[in-house]
């Protein structure tokens, strides 16, 4: 069954752009000529200013239409989203002018209203579609326009991605079945061994999507779902069950005429690769020289509390598996310094620990080898202050993979993936749990992270590891 939630948010949208675009002109109009007192260059009145931007108005909204603003995938994530608004504002307001210039007919009686216009406006649309945004999601808390999904497949992924979408109320999705050989821990929707059961109950269970997570070797099943997907009018998608395909970048195209799925390599290349050296370069200067003091005051901390010294060393991988060694400041008590935790919990007499702290995701709450100064570091993410060096030499980038240790890659399959970049400080694994989540999902969300870079997502990944750190649920 078609869901048109899609479609009747999107007219919102629409609707919504309008009336702040209309409004947001009308107030610059407003601001210009009645509350400032220098003589205006035109005069219109506002009868007539009100007529011509009611025409003017649906040429943003083109414009808006063909940024793709209008389009799920670019107003369900929000910085993409205020990115084609900051672009699109800017273009329409250069057509208006580029109009203005041509016409004998006058639109603005000055020009501040422009300026007033495109500040007031892009604020506007933000307030609007935020406002929207809150609306809808609120609306999905009490089911109405969830997308109900059925997922097909017995690749291990599927229960990666119940865990995932099946969030109705934050995601818009909710897994109300699921064609699989073995029922998903955890789910309490239909569980329906028998696909083709399954997918004669589309139609009875108001499924609107189905997605297609089975092997690749099962390209008849993949046939039949597609085709009762469409007799149903249910969006279909598929989801590579191969792990190292499902984290890069793919897209389809054409190739000798014939469609094909492409797998790019990371966008961390060429340009990319020289404007995130030039903002790490110029990132990790500043943040030198703002934290200096802050250096100093915790190296002199760590030096007394436990004589010894205050920086500490460890050899990680990085770009190409060069090894270098990352700084950090010292958390470990001296007798422990450099020693691997087995080692450490075997000279202290309880190597029992080491089989806990590893079972407990390189955790132990409470570690005996860490000083009273070393918990605050760790707690507070200080400790890592000093790979800001590391960054303005070059061994690492802001956010990037986790650097690790040689031990801890050597046998994962797509290490060499991981390491076709620079390793960083913080990362999707960083902000998506650290040692909350597993070391293969940890490294899935590094490879994603390598296949799909952008400043946006450098950005957001950022703000957010600040925004974890000043909580205190970003460390441990």
């Amino acid at each position: 069954m078609k869901n048109s939630s899609s479609v009747a948010y999107a007219f919102s949208l629409v609707v919504g752009d309008f009336v702040a675009l209309l409004g947001a002109f009308i107030l610059a109009y407003i601001i210009r000529v009645s509350y400032d007192p220098r003589p205006l260059i035109n005069q219109v009145s506002s009868i007539e200013y009100i007529k011509i931007w009611a025409v003017l108005t649906p040429v943003w909204i083109i414009i808006f239409a063909l940024l793709g603003l209008y389009r799920k995938s670019v107003y369900d994530y929000r910085l993409r989203e205020l990115g084609g608004l900051f672009v699109g504002s800017a273009l329409g307001i250069m057509v208006v002018i580029s109009y203005d210039f041509v016409t004998k007919a006058a639109i603005f009686p000055a020009r501040l209203v422009v300026v007033y216009g495109l500040v007031i406006g892009f604020l506007f649309l933000v307030l609007e579609r935020t406002i929207l945004r809150m609306t809808r999601m609120a609306l999905w808390k009490y089911g109405t326009g969830v997308n109900n999904v059925l997922i097909i497949g017995d690749s291990p992924i599927v229960a990666d991605l119940i865990s995932t979408m099946n969030h109705p109320a934050s995601t818009g999705y909710k897994v109300v079945a699921v064609s699989s050989k073995l029922k998903p821990e955890k789910f309490k929707g239909l569980h329906i061994p028998n696909m083709d059961e399954a997918l004669n109950k589309i139609r009875l269970l108001n499924i609107h999507t189905v997605l297609y997570a089975g092997l690749s070797s099962d390209n008849k099943k993949a046939d039949t779902a597609l085709a009762a997907a469409q007799a149903n009018h249910a969006a279909f998608k598929f989801v590579p069950a191969h792990d190292g395909i499902l984290s890069n970048n793919i897209g389809v195209e054409l190739f000798q005429g014939l469609p094909v799925v492409s797998v790019h390599q990371t966008a961390l290349t060429g340009w990319g690769r020289i404007a995130k050296r030039l903002f790490d370069l110029i990132t990790s200067t500043l943040g030198i020289i703002v934290l200096s003091p802050v250096y100093l005051i915790i190296a002199i901390i760590v030096r007394l509390g436990d004589w010894g010294p205050a920086i500490f060393k460890q050899p990680r991988l990085t770009r190409f598996g060069t090894t270098i060694n990352i700084y950090k400041f010292r958390t470990n008590k001296m007798a422990f310094n450099g020693l691997s935790p087995e080692d450490a919990f075997a000279k202290m007499g309880k190597p029992h620990l080491a089989d806990k702290y590893r079972a407990n995701g390189d955790f132990l709450q409470d570690d005996p080898r860490i000083t009273k100064v070393g918990l605050v570091l760790r707690k507070t993410s200080l400790d890592e202050l000093p790979q800001l060096f590391n960054v303005f030499k070059g061994n690492i980038s802001l956010v990037g993979p986790r650097a690790l240790v040689p031990q801890e890659l050597e046998h994962y399959a797509f290490k060499n993936l991981i390491l076709s970049v620079k390793s960083g400080i913080t990362g999707l694994a960083q902000i998506s749990g650290r040692r909350d989540i597993p070391f293969e999902e940890r490294r899935a969300l590094d490879l994603y992270y390598v296949q799909n870079w952008s400043f946006w997502m450098d950005t957001k990944i950022i703000f957010r590891t600040i925004i974890k750190v000043f909580t205190g649920s970003g460390a441990r």
